[in-house]
């Protein structure tokens, strides 16, 4: 993964997420421009990726972000897809769940969504809801959650065994970073609709939301689905790890466009023969 692979969370590593601060940018500082042109490459390497994988058939990748809220998940689908063959990319939003929903286990409206062959599928927000606000508001025990840690990994472990990709991104923003983003919803009148009141009650939450993200990534960072804790209180930064991960992943599936199943030379020559 290249210079990204810092932040790559290692299984049983001990992992804390003061360790990681939202407003590094490593080497690239003073390099936004450089930084901007390294995206737009890597998102031309990702349309082609992608179209590779989509008429291939046969590998599948899920990405899941997780955020606080203006943590920037819809501003990371629309620049990092952007361009994307829509037939083989789609986003799955999970919002509070409905009384059917409800009805059934929290994995149930989860496994219908996952990737088929030949398609990239980003969850925007997830299961993880389970063990993050399910947990900060005390709508389940700490055993319940502790179990549901479990139960996850061992759903994303069958998934992996059933061929699917997995890579999930923690888009870290620092509380102050939120402070500035929901003042910037308030004051332009094309973001108000952004604004919610409960964001402000969600965010009186804060140190409960970040023990439930630290506690969530450290438990569940898995060899087979890890997770990536992203610096993201710069957008064009965050992108570029994101864009970058998924890239290096898929180059990694070797992924080649099929041959065709009958010799096209006739019809080469059927045409070439038209007179106009």
């Amino acid at each position: 993964m290249g210079d990204f692979e810092r932040y790559c969370i290692k299984p049983n590593s001990g992992f804390h997420l003061k360790d990681i601060d939202p407003d590094e940018i490593h080497d690239w500082k003073g390099k936004k421009d450089d930084a901007r042109e390294r995206q737009l490459a890597l998102r031309a390497e990702l349309v082609e990726l992608q179209e590779r994988m989509y008429a291939e058939g046969k590998q599948k990748l899920l990405v899941v972000l997780q955020a606080m809220d203006t943590g920037g998940k819809d501003g990371t689908i629309r620049e990092v897809f952007e361009g994307v063959n829509p037939q083989g990319v789609k986003v799955a939003s999970f919002k509070v769940p409905t009384p059917l929903e409800q009805a059934h286990d929290y994995l149930w409206r989860i496994h219908p969504n996952v990737p088929g062959k030949g398609e990239i599928v980003v969850f925007n927000r997830s299961h993880y809801e389970e063990v993050l606000v399910v947990r900060v508001h005390e709508w389940a025990t700490m055993e319940t959650t502790k179990k549901r840690y479990q139960q996850i990994k061992d759903f994303e472990r069958m998934l992996s065994e059933e061929g699917v990709t997995i890579l999930k991104f923690f888009l870290h923003i620092s509380k102050e970073e939120q402070k500035q983003r929901l003042l910037d919803r308030i004051d332009t009148p094309a973001k108000n609709w952004k604004f919610s009141a409960g964001d402000l009650d969600e965010r009186k939450l804060w140190s409960k939301y970040m023990d439930a993200f630290e506690d969530a990534v450290r438990e569940t960072s898995t060899a087979y689905a890890p997770w990536y804790v992203v610096p993201a209180n710069r957008n064009w930064y965050r992108d570029l790890i994101v864009t970058s991960t998924i890239v290096e992943t898929l180059k990694g599936l070797k992924m080649e466009y099929p041959n065709p199943k009958i010799d096209l030379t006739p019809f080469r020559q059927q045409l070439m023969a038209e007179t106009e």
